[in-house]
């Protein structure tokens, strides 16, 4: 009964985290469009591996950092300054790139590397699931454990992996639709990473 409670809570967490716009999954949208579904289900198999990972790490935190709050101040100021870094590169992108989109054939091996890269670079997933879990802990729904935080991985990476595979099916049948926005793609994402970053800056410059 544990699994699947930890299951579900995983799943359905993910899978609400990865529903609204991001930087992954407007990633997806893009690489799919480019080079295929095929490499794009690739990058996304990079993007499960590591939020395994940092799903698993998320939960240990929510046991750890509730008593230390000075710690996940230091990881908001990392991660502010990784998206201001990201926006500035994406916006390098959009004006410096063909706007012309192009169908490129991306070795499988790469778009999986690439999604590995990128989700490494994802700042918000750690914090995301520290939130959710001190939530769920709080409400009784969660005990800590490495079993149960095993699970919880594994109902994650399964409901992030099916979000983003869906954002990839969509994309490669609506293509005629999505190219005018993956022309603007790379705007769209310094967008998104440049007003979560400035917004993260104004909360710790004023609210900390």
């Amino acid at each position: 009964m544990v699994f699947f409670t930890c299951l579900f809570f995983g799943f359905i967490i993910a899978s609400s985290g990865s529903i609204t716009p991001s930087f992954l999954n407007l990633t997806v949208v893009k690489f799919s469009l480019k080079s295929g579904r095929k490499s794009a289900f690739y990058l996304i198999g990079g993007f499960a591996t590591v939020l395994f990972f940092q799903a698993n790490i998320g939960a240990y935190f929510s046991s750890i950092l509730m008593k230390n709050s000075q710690y996940i101040t230091l990881i908001q100021k990392i991660g502010t300054a990784i998206l201001i870094l990201l926006s500035i590169n994406f916006f390098r992108l959009y004006f410096t790139s063909n706007k012309q989109v192009k169908k490129v054939k991306i070795e499988k091996s790469k778009a999986y590397m690439h999604g590995i890269g990128m989700s490494l670079l994802n700042t918000f997933a750690i914090p995301f699931y520290f939130t959710s879990i001190s939530l769920l802990i709080g409400l009784g729904y969660f005990e800590y454990s490495l079993q149960n935080s095993f699970y919880f991985s594994i109902g994650s990476t399964i409901g992030s992996f099916t979000l983003y595979a869906l954002y990839a099916t969509v994309a490669s049948k609506i293509e005629h639709k999505l190219t005018f926005i993956a022309t603007k793609m790379d705007f769209i994402l310094g967008c998104l990473t440049g007003v979560v970053g400035i917004g993260n800056l104004i909360y710790l410059i004023y609210f900390k």
